[in-house]
């Protein structure tokens, strides 16, 4: 393993998605997130979408609109998902929720992007859905993520609080580095995101 992206990756691994930082440690992060960015493999991430494509399981962010849900009463974050689909130009974000049994919950928010540059892509969000788990029949890991996205796809009615997102919010990230298990982006509220492409382990 390139030895930047393993010291990044040993960085972040105490924190919790960034839930468990200091000023100290987020400030080594950076610098690590800066080394590895400067070895990027791919310049331009938006061309190779073979690579972009797929389950992108959130290690690590300074989002505090995905880490306030860590900070729920009653709460614990479980897995952040960000889902790229770019035969269909739409991302899927999906954050597991876990409190008192049978009342574990699902947020999740679908969008489209288009292509901006050979790095960024602007988002326009579409749609957000708010419910339990069990009953959007969510079982959770890359398999689960992805009958979830197929019933998203479909015109079947979720058991769940669903929104359509009317109003012209956008956004866009930035991706800096990419390669075959490994992203970071920079999204345009300054937030910065670190992801590992999410597999089906093989037994």
């Amino acid at each position: 393993m390139n030895s930047q992206k393993e010291a990044l990756l040993q960085l972040i691994q105490p924190t919790d998605r960034g839930l468990k930082t200091t000023k100290e440690l987020n400030k080594a992060i950076f610098a690590a997130i800066a080394r590895l960015e400067a070895q990027n493999p791919t310049p331009a991430p938006t061309a190779t979408p073979d690579v972009l494509d797929g389950n992108w399981e959130l290690l690590f962010t300074t989002s505090q609109e995905l880490l306030g849900f860590g900070r729920l009463p009653l709460a614990k974050l479980g897995k952040i998902y960000q889902c790229i689909r770019c035969k269909d130009s739409s991302i899927y974000n999906i954050a597991e929720l876990y409190s008192l049994p049978l009342l574990e919950g699902l947020v999740s928010v679908s969008a489209k992007f288009s292509v901006t540059s050979a790095q960024r892509v602007e988002v326009k969000f579409q749609r957000s859905i708010i419910g339990l788990q069990r009953w959007l029949n969510y079982k959770g890991g890359v398999q689960g993520v992805d009958e979830f996205i197929s019933f998203l796809e479909s015109d079947r009615k979720p058991r769940a609080i669903d929104i359509t997102i009317n109003r012209e919010q956008t956004g866009w990230i930035e991706v800096t580095y990419l390669d075959s298990d490994l992203r970071i982006g920079r999204g345009n509220q300054g937030n910065v995101f670190i992801l590992r492409k999410a597999r089906i382990l093989q037994i």
